[in-house]
């Protein structure tokens, strides 16, 4: 910490960001606010709250007494995250926008420009660690960012190779997990520039989600009770049916059993996702699973067994992946497939352009298009997008 290191901390509005940059004005940092405007539009009749949001920005940052900037991001983001977010839909799979938004906005676009107006650091109310030598010595062993597969932007919305060598000098640090593990998201950054995230600081990562409330009391916070953000990171609370349709085409087409008989219509194969149980409209009997989605024949493909080997699986391949540490062959890792599923152990080995992920046990809807992030207990190694 230094008393001459000038902190620009991204303020969304919420409680979480709220207390981020309340915590650093307290320790001696001087703050900037920044509010990200990445999305305006009103979709699928609902609302969007960018301007709540705002409001809510502006009120904690004359609260702390700091300059409150707005940086808009619409063009980028709608480049970088919505249409990789549409696009990956159409190809019948199911993507993660929220780590889009970590790889090219907040910790891209967002960075960058912070560190041009004057930043020495930048920060969020991300529940996340990095750590650097001087912290942790022994966490730093030789850590060497690698990215195999794919250079097409197929799965990506950028091509361009984030590749640098964080063994020394300003970029040695790791991404580690929060403290607060039920909080946690380093799912999310394991594709966010290590340069940058190396000129990060996460405030919350040492706390408790429970004790950020109180803080925000404690602070005198105008957000310290406005309820946590819920829906798509960039539009607010509102169905992902709502939003696909609005730049998708609803295409009918046959839902199959495992059996290969058609036993109902859906109105678009990019509405839903693996293991997906809920809004598929076939009555009678058991539940189905949705298992497979063919984007080319417009087909979605159910099972009424939860423990079919169709459903579960411990073997998948990572594609275009990004290590801050790449996986030792044979080692047993942490592996997590979605945001809020639990680890699994398993192993993680190179095979030509892309990686062989091995579970110790079957994991239920493992989902083409989502991430899978590899750990080394806390430490995140990296991670892929599932093949």
């Amino acid at each position: 910490m230094s008393l001459n290191q000038t902190v620009f901390v991204g303020l969304s509005g919420g409680v979480d960001s709220s207390v981020a940059a309340a915590l650093l004005q307290r320790d001696g940092y001087k703050v900037v606010g920044v509010y990200m405007k990445n999305w305006s539009r009103d979709v699928g009749g609902m609302h969007c709250p960018w301007k709540e949001d705002l409001a809510s920005a502006r009120s904690v940052a004359a609260h702390l007494g700091i300059e409150l900037r707005v940086y808009d991001f619409e063009a980028e983001y709608f480049a970088a995250v919505a249409s990789y977010m549409i696009e990956t839909y159409k190809k019948g799979l199911t993507p993660n926008p929220d780590i889009m938004c970590n790889a090219e906005i907040k910790f891209k676009v967002f960075a960058q420009r912070c560190f041009a107006e004057g930043a020495d650091l930048i920060a969020t109310g991300h529940y996340a660690r990095v750590v650097h030598p001087a912290e942790h010595p022994t966490l730093l062993q030789a850590p060497v960012l690698v990215q195999r597969g794919s250079t097409t932007p197929q799965l990506r919305a950028s091509a361009a190779p984030r590749i640098v060598s964080p063994q020394d000098g300003p970029h040695a640090a790791r991404l580690m997990r929060a403290v607060d593990e039920s909080k946690d998201q380093t799912y999310f950054l394991y594709r966010a520039p290590i340069e940058n995230l190396a000129r990060t600081l996460f405030p919350l990562g040492e706390i408790k989600k429970s004790e950020v409330r109180q803080l925000a009391e404690d602070f005198g916070l105008p957000t310290a009770q406005r309820p946590d953000s819920q829906g798509l990171c960039f539009v607010g609370n509102i169905p992902l049916r709502s939003f696909l349709s609005e730049f998708i085409e609803p295409m009918p087409g046959d839902i199959i059993d495992e059996h290969g008989e058609v036993i109902g219509q859906h109105d678009g194969a990019f509405f839903y996702t693996i293991g997906q149980r809920q809004g598929l409209g076939v009555g009678g009997g058991k539940p189905y699973y949705v298992y497979q989605i063919n984007a080319v024949a417009n087909q979605v493909h159910v099972t009424t067994d939860p423990t079919s080997a169709v459903l579960n699986t411990s073997h998948f391949a990572l594609s275009d992946c990004i290590w801050f540490s790449e996986p030792i062959e044979g080692k047993s890792y942490d592996v997590q497939v979605r945001y809020r599923t639990a680890a699994k152990p398993g192993k993680v080995n190179a095979t030509g352009q892309s990686y062989m992920v091995t579970l110790d046990q079957a994991e239920r809807a493992v989902t083409p298009g989502q991430s899978a992030v590899i750990y080394d207990g806390e430490v995140v190694l990296g991670g892929g997008i599932i093949a």
